[in-house]
């Protein structure tokens, strides 16, 4: 077998849809020769306005999903953008030759159906077809109607079958598309600026991830996909655009779980002249805005869990967190050994025995603390180690002015009092290249395009970053990031 499409195995059912579209074609009614259906109205559209509508001609077009033929008269549902509607078709209305081609017709072809609005007997808004359009011929069959697509694996691959026969994932997409919309309101009406900057990069910076590595053949050098907007943004900072914001995917070649997916969406943007405190009015003002559009409330359940979205959110320190939780003060220890102690007592297991106290802190708020915050908090007082693009808080050594957001166990957002000072940046960019250098796979490199853009001077700036993805699970209640993304990453079949 050389592969070709007409050696695949059929089934019973697809090989008698495929004798069905070759009689079309013979009678020169091949639907694939259709090139326009003029779609009037949608289903939703009809059930709205049926008091406007009634008696009305109306023009609509989508995909079967039952039908009930009777004699001389059929029931058909037709699946729209917007939802579903019932149709009559009778033979007296459109023709005994019609009728005979819409019995042939199956369960998924889409059909364009032009007819008067009218309510049945048993109160049902429809469409009384004057006429049937066969429009595209569905050579496979949906899958079966009680059990629908279920399986999680098959849904993810066969993501145009999951939109057809589960109406909640159409929902999902339809309500992730009107938060991106929406995020982008509230921001355009603050004044902000989106823009566009490079996925393709030569040094991969703006975060600690791993990237992954292509190859410019025109240039003849390796590239890296982005892993963060970061840097190129603050750039745009120093040149003078105020506000800059950018919706766009990141790539880090990275594990996947629930929350972590290898491509992902970010917004993040920049604003000169504020802070770490117009960061957090920000990221409030748009998780709650999106919340009230989307939803109409900004109290909402995720995963079983009540969350109000109503700002101000609660804030609490890293520190102060990990000591909620096990007693431990790391900020009170005089050095890392001091603080490698405190890890042993709590049960923090740790492998690098030169590890800080910074890290530490970290790690013991990613073990203790994280998944316990249900309402969204602000955690704050970052250590340096840990946040080599962030402002140091005065007054408190080790520590920046940096916090992440995190609701429901769950990092939504990450911002800054962004570091402006070009020799700090450079010597934290060193320090991070001899963690690199000891091993670790995800510490930052020196990005000299963004030390020189420092040197020629940048304000005082506030940077956030919001996980577009995790926001939508919040807001459609979904328990993992591949029922918000539409073509999630997956290992391809064997």
């Amino acid at each position: 077998m050389d592969g070709t499409r007409a050696e695949i195995s059929l089934s019973e059912q697809e090989a008698i849809r495929r004798e069905k579209l070759k009689t079309l074609q013979a009678e020169g009614r091949d639907p694939f020769r259709i090139t326009r259906f003029d779609q009037q109205q949608h289903s939703a559209d009809i059930l709205a306005r049926f008091d406007e509508l009634e008696g009305k001609t109306v023009s609509i077009a989508g995909r079967m999903m039952s039908r009930r033929i009777m004699g001389k008269a059929s029931f058909a549902h037709l699946l729209d953008l917007k939802g579903d509607i019932q149709t009559y078709i009778r033979r007296d209305d459109i023709g005994e030759e019609a009728y005979a081609r819409f019995k042939q017709m199956d369960i998924g072809d889409i059909l364009g159906v032009t007819g008067t609005v009218f309510r049945t007997k048993t109160g049902e808004v429809s469409v009384h077809a004057g006429e049937v359009t066969l429009l595209s011929k569905a050579l496979k069959p949906l899958p079966e109607k009680f059990h629908g697509l279920r399986d999680p694996e098959l849904r993810y691959r066969q993501r145009s079958v999951d939109l057809i026969v589960n109406p909640e994932v159409r929902e999902t997409f339809v309500k992730r598309s009107r938060i991106i919309s929406e995020i982008r309101r509230y921001l355009d009406g603050l004044g902000f600026l989106e823009v566009e900057t490079p996925i393709l990069n030569t040094v991969a910076s703006g975060a600690t991830a791993r990237p992954f590595l292509t190859h410019h053949n025109a240039l003849d050098i390796d590239m890296h996909l982005r892993i963060a907007l970061e840097l190129r943004l603050k750039q745009l900072i120093v040149g003078g655009l105020e506000r800059v914001y950018e919706i766009g995917r990141n790539f880090r070649n990275e594990g996947m779980d629930a929350t972590h997916n290898p491509e992902f969406t970010m917004m993040e943007l920049y604003q000169a002249y504020t802070n770490l405190d117009g960061m957090m009015d920000i990221a409030q003002g748009v998780i709650s805005h999106c919340a009230r559009a989307v939803l109409g409330d900004t109290h909402i359940t995720y995963q079983g869990m009540d969350i109000d979205l109503t700002p101000p959110f609660a804030r609490l320190s890293m520190n102060d967190a990990v000591k909620a939780e096990t007693g431990a003060d790391f900020l009170a220890c005089r050095n890392d050994e001091e603080a490698r102690a405190l890890a042993g007592r709590i049960g923090l297991a740790f492998e690098d025995k030169t590890i800080s106290r910074g890290k530490l802190l970290a790690e013991a708020f990613d073990a203790f603390a994280e998944e316990k915050i249900v309402q969204p908090t602000f955690i704050l007082d970052y250590p340096i180690e840990i946040s080599p693009l962030a402002k140091k808080k005065p007054g408190c050594p080790g520590i920046t002015e940096r916090f992440e957001l995190f609701i429901a166990g769950h990092e939504y957002a990450n911002a800054f009092s962004e570091l402006n000072d070009p020799i700090d940046q450079r010597e934290r960019f060193v320090q991070q290249a001899m963690e690199r250098a000891k091993g670790d796979e995800e510490a930052m490199v020196i990005d000299e395009d963004f030390c020189t853009s420092l040197e020629y001077g940048m304000p005082p700036t506030g940077g956030i970053g919001i996980g577009i993805d995790r926001l939508v699970m919040l807001l459609t209640d979904s328990a993992t990031i591949r029922d918000v993304l539409l073509f999630p990453t997956m290992k391809p079949r064997i």
